[in-house]
């Protein structure tokens, strides 16, 4: 068996946000979503890996719309269903997009992105060095305030598993449109909520850096 590869985290102190690079609109209106293109579902299993060499040129607005939808997008009208399971029905996480012209929280039932700071905060979103270089970095964000129904020493599990649901969707897109992505779990949570303008009920729980892979990437995972 070969040798996990081990990467090195190494914390930045005293990081902060860039200032947001072109307009930071306050509302980026998604296309629908193209439900007919892409792998089949087999073929996008075959394909998905992780990526940490990405290409920094940014995601046509397409791509950007599919990528969403397909992680936490509604695919029901009737009661508002989504692309990912959650506990009780209920959205208990949210996810949030750091592009260079600012922090956006996705928008399911509107299928837009609504912009949470103009800041560009990729950097701030975990320990490696592509974090602040690739296109977007998506935040999983775990809302405990819509979790009243469920016992507390159940939050994290609960949380967990939906954005877990929601990661393995934006892979599987990846795959199928030749983009590259890694989850990552090593972050700075208070720090990270802090310069995201969280509440004391919101906690990001998982970051994915999403891109073109660059030439050369093929360490799968």
């Amino acid at each position: 068996m070969d040798e996990l590869k081990r990467i090195p985290y190494q914390p930045i102190k005293d990081l902060l946000p860039r200032p947001a690079s072109g307009t930071s609109e306050r509302v980026i209106a998604l296309p629908q979503p193209d439900r007919t293109n892409g792998l089949p579902l087999m073929g996008a299993l075959w394909q998905r890996m992780s990526t940490r060499e990405f290409d920094e040129q940014p995601l046509p607005l397409q791509q950007l719309s599919e990528l969403l939808w397909a992680a936490a997008g509604v695919n029901r009208s009737q009661g508002g269903g989504r692309t990912a399971p959650s506990p009780h029905g209920e959205a208990v996480i949210d996810v949030y997009a750091a592009l260079p012209a600012g922090l956006y929280r996705y928008d399911p039932i509107h299928h837009c992105l609504v912009l949470k700071r103009a800041a560009d905060v990729r950097s701030m979103t975990g320990y490696q060095d592509f974090v602040g270089m690739a296109p977007l970095d998506l935040v999983y964000v775990a809302n405990h305030g819509r979790m009243q129904d469920v016992p507390p020493k159940l939050h994290e599990t609960f949380a967990a598993a939906a954005a877990g649901a929601m990661v393995q969707n934006a892979y599987l897109y990846c795959a199928s449109a030749g983009l590259g992505a890694v989850v990552r779990g090593w972050l700075n949570r208070r720090q990270l909520a802090e310069h995201m303008s969280l509440n004391e009920d919101e906690e990001p729980i998982l970051s994915q850096t999403i891109g073109r892979p660059a030439p050369h990437d093929s360490a799968p995972v």
